[in-house]
């Protein structure tokens, strides 16, 4: 099982406190990996309709360039403001739909992880996808990684070595072809940083009975067969079964344990996906306290 690499880093910035958060994970691991950082600010246009008021197309130009260079200028503020030792990130400032120049940048250059911010909400809203971060998360080619506000407190001041210590990690499966495929990054990840690495799949809708048990030890065998027998004796491997909903049990596992980073799988892109993807992953990045790395293969 090759090590996963993270050699080029994407981080979204719109200026809140969401964007310092994934700069400081962003940056911490552009430093652990030796990875090429670039850090993106989408001008939307949308939001300053005073500038299409302006009847002359050159007037429109004039102030396009004026919001360009403002957000130049406060981007070269921000790394200088949050400056990580060795770390020099590429500034990149684009104009447009900020989803759309998020995707079309990490195609570009074939980003290999997008570190971004995202918040939690309560009520019907934590349902409906629409944010930037969310739609990101979605369609993205590589794995994305959603970090809350404020940073856990793993995150050590930007004068350490590495700032990011991953001490305990919960990798989520449904034994899909695709949740097994992105084992890989949670024991390259554990690897890394010597983490406590634990496996978990959830049975749903499953009514007790006799053959709980049963099922239970079935689900456990399965998930210890997904590293090979070597990695069992040199790495700290646990595997757990749970009952319930699956989002549920993961947040509730994940608070349990203290996770540092929980990695889920994203199946794919088409609407019954969407559907597989809300009423998971989603929801854990949304009801959870912890960073989670969705992994689209």
């Amino acid at each position: 099982m090759a090590p996963i690499k993270f050699e080029r880093i994407l981080c979204p910035i719109d200026f809140s406190e969401f964007s310092v958060a994934a700069y400081e994970y962003a940056s911490s691991l552009a430093q652990r990996y030796g990875a090429k950082l670039f850090v993106q600010h989408v001008v939307e246009m949308w939001r300053h309709p005073s500038a299409y008021f302006s009847v002359r197309v050159d007037l429109y130009a004039e102030f396009l360039q004026l919001f360009l260079t403002r957000a130049e200028e406060e981007l070269q503020n921000f790394v200088r403001s949050h400056e990580h030792d060795g770390v020099r990130p590429e500034r990149v400032i684009r104009e447009g739909l900020a989803t759309d120049g998020i995707l079309s940048l990490a195609d570009e250059q074939t980003i290999s992880l997008i570190v971004m911010g995202t918040h939690g909400r309560r009520g019907f809203d934590r349902l409906m996808l629409g944010s930037v971060t969310e739609r990101v998360l979605r369609e993205a080619h590589c794995p994305v990684l959603a970090v809350r506000e404020p940073p856990r407190n793993f995150v050590a001041s930007a004068t350490a070595r590495h700032s990011i210590e991953l001490r305990r990690i919960l990798f989520c499966t449904d034994f899909s072809d695709y949740s097994n495929q992105a084992v890989d990054y949670a024991l390259s990840l554990a690897a890394e940083h010597n983490s406590e690495l634990t496996l978990l799949h959830v049975l749903e809708d499953t009514p007790e009975s006799a053959r709980v048990k049963e099922k239970i030890a079935k689900a456990n065998e399965v998930l210890r067969k997904l590293l090979p027998p070597e990695a069992h004796k040199r790495y700290r491997i646990a595997t757990t079964v749970r009952i319930g909903r699956a989002y549920q049990e993961i947040v509730q596992l994940a608070s349990e344990m203290d996770a540092d980073l929980v990695i889920a799988a994203v199946r794919g892109r088409n609407a019954l996906d969407l559907v597989v993807f809300g009423s998971t992953t989603y929801r854990v990045i949304q009801l959870g306290t912890f960073p989670v790395l969705a992994v689209h293969l």
